[in-house]
């Protein structure tokens, strides 16, 4: 990915991101990892997320056009982290975009609770941009590494009636992926499976 001249707010500091992940969210879709998080949960799987430098500093445009890329080939993309909430502003701007100009869904995972979400100003706006919601701090002492939540106390939030519980439960927890320039991507909710 590469940085294009940015209107203020509108770019997303990005660790990474995989065109295509099955073990993200339903179906085959494309997956972006944001950098920096606060919350900094003990045990999590993506540590090295949580600095708020490095990463990219990419455009939402920019980022809009590798999602859509693959066309057809992905039925969604999957938003996590790092903590997404946190980049709220570029993060509503590319949700909004991804709703208005395509039919792909939207899944979102965030250590913030759906309390804390309601609290957030623009979280009616954000929430009509998301499917499934996956909120809630990763507690390893209530580890759980299935139906895409990483810890038992996390929720689950079907936003719109395109996906069921039974699609959420049925995405595998882990996979790894190489990628066209051969780096080897493992990711999901239990990546250490693998």
């Amino acid at each position: 990915m590469g940085v294009r001249k940015m209107v203020d707010g509108e770019v997303l500091r990005v660790h990474g991101f995989l065109p295509f992940s099955r073990a993200n969210g339903p179906g085959v879709r494309a997956a972006v990892w944001v950098q920096g998080c606060s919350l900094r949960c003990p045990g999590c799987s993506n540590p090295d997320t949580h600095p708020f430098v490095g990463g990219e500093l990419v455009s939402v445009d920019d980022l809009f056009g590798h999602i859509v890329a693959p066309g057809d080939a992905i039925e969604g993309i999957t938003v996590s982290g790092g903590e997404p909430l946190q980049q709220r502003r570029p993060l509503l701007a590319l949700l909004q975009r991804v709703r208005r100009e395509t039919s792909l869904s939207v899944l979102v995972f965030t250590g913030y609770t759906w309390e804390e979400i309601q609290r957030m100003p623009d979280a009616g706006a954000l929430l009509a941009c998301v499917d499934v919601l996956i909120a809630g701090r990763y507690d390893a002492s209530q580890r759980l590494a299935r139906d895409l939540r990483g810890s038992a106390n996390q929720t689950v939030h079907l936003l719109t009636n395109r996906y069921t519980m039974a699609d959420v439960q049925s995405v595998p927890p882990a996979e790894i992926v190489i990628t066209k320039e051969g780096e080897v991507v493992v990711s999901g909710i239990d990546p250490v499976m693998c």
